[in-house]
This record gives structure tokens, C-alpha cells and sequence, in this order.
């Protein structure tokens, strides 16, 4: 029996329980973001294990050898990472060349950045977000691994620095801490409310404090003269300190949605640092997490977690890419779930036992060896041959997909369309585009010439048709259904820009109102990339726009976590307000899944149509039309 947590093998018992609950709060996320708003933390859980994991070896091995073969780690690195990795690359390219185009878009960059592991920088480079996807990367999930491998290639470098540079364990542990607080403190300052956060989030300058925590607490443990985990209050505390900070994890994870400020100053740091107070009951004697993490379902999940997060949101992209459009949790939906985590966990495990595993016990040069032997033995169609085959289709079909790529999405080549044909219509959205200047006249007049309507709004007075009385201010949503409301309304003046989020519409109109451009009749589209989170926002500019003019806020549909929030306080907002209705796209959207991009956000040709319907359904509710 063993009675100790760390094995003769120098593995630390618990280590997998502690990778499965990151896995599986990642996948909750991906797979249903309302269910585990914070289920994007298991990626910082991630990385103060691998923080941990890898300064312990490098530890251990510099006080048996008294020296780092630094090739060798490396070597072991790739031995570990490339061969899961580039099947997963390959599988999913060669699998999206008939799912459709939009998988494919920029997949040359997504393949550059997986294999080189600079996703992250390449796609903060090109203006990529997160957050504000108009087609889903097949491997948008990849950025954590590019910050995990650039960390494993400077970091021991680091280390030999700060060993020899260092005489005691406090002062290693201290250069460390001071190195995680400062990225934290980077990360916190750089975020800025109401912008795109992907530069702070993918960032390996602004997201490294987790793998520091991580190495911070394995010097802690190494320490000859000072050693945080073997201080006797510590061992007496550690593992109520450890079940304290693994459910103060799940409450962050439950609460902590990536749209919040907090996530950025302080929450994500937060999560690193109960993390490492997990961790830190793991080496030493058997106790109670040992007996959780040890259980047969999580130590599975867990040693086979590098893989299943390799291949989950391909294989969730590709199933939705190749199934009928659903509305979010219909019964078809919560199939297309079922079946990819079936086929996620499947694939995971035959490319752990047939890939991963015989890599990393015989290497590059003897796994090759043996399979030229495989081939070249005699006999006809053996599995190996056909393995081989297989691989070869793959291969072919990869490169075919990488070569005939796509630069844009399907809503981007509609976002082109709309703009072209709002221009083109004479209307007045010569600002689709997002400017706020003053909407050009049917006529092409740009001398600002303006009448006074009833109501005391000074609006352009060359307008005409059906939508002469109608300002719209929006969103992508907006932007993508122009010509539909065009056509429905036409001279309705429409300012819409992608990813455009509440505050900045709040500035648009204010502006616009400071212009005297604001019509009588006004729909506002925004929140579909980041919610309607703060009400008080929305208030204030209704509040500007005054009581006589007529409002319409359309509603925001998709799978994210903040829809249903902010679709209720769009809600009970405008049921304070006399003069505002809500236009429910989500509902719309819900009925008529089949009309929407292959985002499943966004409308398409028809869509675009039954977008304007709905917002004349709430102009008649309003009396307007």
C-alpha cells in the first residue's frame, strides 16, 4: 500500500483530478457557456498545474544531475505535445474542407500559429477576438497552448538565471512572485471596460502570472531551509485550506463571466491563487484529495485531459458545421452536445493510446522505426498500411484545404453586401460603416440643410419614404440586416458598427442628438458580443433621446451566457419607459434558426427580411408606420 502521495517515480498523486476539473470546467463552457459562466478558469487552472509540474522536474533534476540538460527537456516537451497535436491540426482541416468555408477562413495563420506555437500573437497581430468571432477558428482554443510552450521554452532559462543569481528559497520564491504579480498588474492595467479584451487575455506577457504561481509554489515546496508546505501550521491546515479554495474555484466559475472587469483585475489572479492552495495539499502523505482525485473516472479524464482539449472545440465546430441548424436548447441541440463530447472523449483516448502513448515511452526515431517496420513487412492490407493510407488522404485533403482557404467569413462578405447596398439604395446610412457624421440626402446634397419635425428633432430634410422618420444606431446585427430594413424602410438612416457595445452607443447617439440628426422614430441593435450588462447605460440614453421620440431596442440572440440577462433587462427597461418596445429578435431567431449565418448569430439573406419584420411588429406596437 502506499501511503504516501508522491510515487517512487517522483509522480504527484492528484495531479490528473486536479487537470479533470479543468478539462471538464472547459468543456461545460464551450459546450453550454449559460450552464459554467467561469468555466473558461480551468485554462488558468491549467496553467499554475503545468507552472507547478514543470518547475518541480526541473527542480529535481538540477539536484540529482547538478545540472540542466535543457535539449533533453525540450525534447521530452515535444515528445509530450506535437504528436496529439499536429493529428488534431491535420484531422480538423482535412474534416472542415467539406464542413464549409467559414471554418476555413485564415486557416493558413490559425495552422502557422498551432504548429509554432505563437497562436496567441498571431491573432492579436491580426486583430482577431475572442470575444467578437464573425467565423469560428477551428482552433481558437490553441492560444492557451502558445502561451504554456512559450513558457516551457523560456522558462528554464529563467530558472537556471534565478537559481544561480539567488542564495535562499525565499528570494527564489520572491523573484517568481514578483514576476506573477507584475504580469497580473500588466494585465489589469492594460484591460480597459467597453473594449475587446483579447490582448490581455491571450497575452503571454499579461497571462503568464498563473504558470508563476504555479513554479513560485513548486520552489516554495523545494526549499531546503524554507519550505512553505512542510511549516507545521500549514500541514495541519493544508487540506481544509484546499477544499476552501477548490469550492471558492467552483463559486468563481459558477459566477465569473469573461465580460466582467473583475475577471481582469483580479479574478482570474484570484483563481490562480486557490489553484495553488489545491496543489499545495497534494504533495505528501495521503489525505482526503488524494481520494478524490484518485477515483478511476477523474484520473481518466484527467490523463487524458492534454488531448481532450485539443480536440473538443474542433470536433464541436465540425459537428454543428455538419448538423442541421438548431435553436440553443432544443432537443437537437442538446444531441449535437451529447455527440460531441461522446466523439471528443472517443477520440481522445484512441489518439492517447495509439499516438500520444507510444511517443512519449519510445520517442520520435524508435515509434518511426517500428512503423516502417509495420509497413514494409510482408503481407496485404494490414492495419498499419491502412493507418498509413488513411494518414496519407488526411494529408492530401489538409493541404487542399490550407491552399484553397477563404480570407473572409460569410458575415464579413455580408457585411461588405450590406454596405454596398445601403449606399447604393440613396438612403440615409451613409454611415453603416460606423462614422457618426450626418447622413447624406437622397439626393447627394452634403450641405447639412435641415428642417424642424413636430416634435422639435432636427433631422436631414431631404429624407424620404417609409423610413424618412427613422434613425437606426447598431451593431454587426444591424450592420448584416441593412438591406432588409432598407428595403423595408426606405431613407431610414442606419450607423451600425461591428462589435459596437452599449457605452459606445450611448456616446453614438449623444453625439448624433449634438448633431441634430436624430430622427422621431429610433431603433437601437447592441449587446449581441458583450450583453447588455449595466441598465443604467441603456437608461441614460433613453433618457437623452427624451419622451417624444418612439424607441425600439431589438433583443440579442445566441449560446452565450449573458443573452438571457441582458434580454431581461432589456425588458423591464423598457417597460419604464412608455415610448419603448422591444423588437425580439431572440424569439425570431429561436423560430427560424435555418435563416441565420453559419455563426448562428448573425441573419442571412432571408434572415436580414425577418429581422426588419420584427422591428416594424414594434413599430406598430407603437403606433408608428
Amino acid at each position: 500500500m502506499v501511503s504516501t502521495a508522491t510515487q517512487d517515480r517522483g509522480r504527484i498523486e492528484g495531479l490528473d483530478g486536479v487537470r479533470a476539473l479543468a478539462i471538464v470546467a472547459v468543456l461545460i463552457f464551450h459546450l453550454r457557456p449559460l450552464s459554467l459562466p467561469g468555466g473558461y478558469l480551468g485554462v488558468d487552472v491549467f496553467f499554475v498545474v503545468s507552472g507547478f509540474l514543470i518547475t518541480t522536474l526541473l527542480v529535481r533534476e538540477l539536484r540529482a544531475n547538478r545540472e540542466l540538460d535543457l535539449t533533453a527537456f525540450w525534447t521530452r516537451r515535444a515528445r509530450r505535445l506535437l504528436p496529439a497535436l499536429a493529428t488534431v491540426v491535420a484531422a480538423s482541416v482535412a474534416l472542415a474542407f467539406f464542413a464549409g468555408d467559414d471554418l476555413l477562413v485564415n486557416i493558413g495563420r490559425q495552422v502557422v500559429g498551432a504548429l509554432t506555437f505563437s497562436n496567441n500573437w498571431l491573432e492579436i497581430s491580426a486583430g482577431s477576438s475572442y470575444f467578437n468571432a464573425t467565423s469560428p477558428q477551428l482552433f481558437v482554443n490553441f492560444w492557451s497552448l502558445a502561451v504554456e510552450e512559450q513558457f516551457y521554452l523560456l522558462w528554464p532559462l529563467l530558472f537556471v538565471l534565478i537559481m544561480a543569481t539567488t542564495r535562499t528559497g525565499r528570494q527564489r520564491v520572491g523573484v517568481v512572485l514578483g514576476l506573477a504579480a507584475a504580469s497580473a498588474l500588466l494585465m489589469a492595467l492594460l484591460y480597459t471596460p467597453g473594449e475587446d479584451a483579447t490582448r490581455v487575455y491571450y497575452g503571454t506577457d499579461t497571462h503568464a502570472f498563473g504558470l508563476m504561481i504555479g513554479a513560485a509554489l513548486a520552489l516554495s515546496a523545494a526549499g531546503e531551509s524554507w519550505n512553505l508546505l512542510a511549516q507545521t501550521w500549514y500541514r495541519r491546515a493544508r487540506v481544509l485550506l484546499a477544499l476552501g479554495a477548490l469550492g471558492g474555484l467552483v463559486a468563481l466559475m459558477l459566477v465569473l463571466d469573461p465580460t466582467q472587469p473583475m475577471a481582469y483585475r483580479g479574478g482570474i489572479l484570484a483563481a490562480s491563487l486557490l489553484t495553488a492552495l489545491v496543489l499545495g495539499a497534494l504533495p505528501g502523505p495521503t489525505n482526503l484529495l488524494h481520494l478524490i482525485f484518485r477515483l478511476r473516472p477523474v484520473a481518466w479524464i484527467g490523463e487524458r485531459s492534454y488531448g481532450i482539449y485539443l480536440w473538443h472545440w474542433p470536433v464541436i465546430l465540425l459537428i454543428a458545421a455538419f448538423a442541421p441548424p438548431t435553436a440553443p436548447d432544443s432537443v437537437a441541440s442538446w444531441v449535437q452536445r451529447g455527440a460531441a463530447l461522446v466523439l471528443t472523449l472517443a477520440v481522445s483516448a484512441a489518439s492517447y493510446r495509439w499516438i500520444e502513448m507510444p511517443v512519449r515511452r519510445d520517442g520520435f526515431r524508435a515509434t518511426g522505426r517500428r512503423v516502417l517496420a509495420a509497413l514494409t513487412a510482408p503481407g496485404g492490407l494490414t492495419p498499419p498500411r491502412v493507418a498509413f493510407l488513411s494518414t496519407t488522404a488526411v494529408l492530401a485533403l489538409f493541404a487542399v484545404a490550407v491552399a484553397t482557404a477563404p480570407d473572409r467569413s460569410q458575415v464579413q462578405i455580408a457585411m461588405d453586401e450590406a454596405s454596398g447596398v445601403v449606399e447604393a439604395s440613396g438612403g440615409e446610412s451613409g454611415s453603416v460603416a460606423g462614422s457618426t457624421e450626418s447622413p447624406q440626402t437622397g439626393s447627394g446634397e452634403t450641405d447639412g440643410e435641415s428642417s424642424e419635425t413636430d416634435g422639435g428633432q432636427t433631422v436631414d430634410g431631404a429624407a424620404e419614404g417609409p423610413g424618412a422618420q427613422i434613425s437606426g444606431f447598431g451593431d454587426s446585427m444591424m450592420y448584416v440586416a441593412a438591406p432588409g430594413l432598407s428595403a423595408t424602410f426606405p431613407g431610414m438612416s442606419i450607423d451600425a458598427e461591428s462589435n459596437r457595445q452599449w457605452p459606445a452607443v450611448a456616446e453614438t447617439v449623444a453625439a448624433a442628438l449634438d448633431e441634430g440628426t436624430v430622427r422621431d422614430v429610433v431603433v437601437i441593435a447592441a449587446g449581441t458580443n458583450a450583453g447588455v450588462r449595466e441598465p443604467e447605460i441603456v437608461r441614460e440614453t433613453l433618457d437623452l433621446l427624451g419622451p417624444d421620440r418612439e424607441v425600439v431596442l431589438v433583443n440579442i440572440y445566441g449560446s452565450s451566457f449573458w443573452v438571457e440577462e441582458s434580454n431581461e433587462n432589456l425588458a423591464e427597461i423598457a417597460a419604464d419607459y412608455p415610448n419603448v418596445v422591444i423588437a425580439d429578435w431572440h424569439q425570431a431567431a429561436l423560430d427560424h434558426p435555418e435563416d441565420l449565418q453559419p455563426d448562428r448569430i448573425h441573419p442571412d439573406m432571408e434572415g436580414m427580411y425577418l429581422y426588419a419584420d420584427i422591428v416594424q411588429a414594434a413599430l406598430e406596437e407603437l403606433g408608428v408606420g
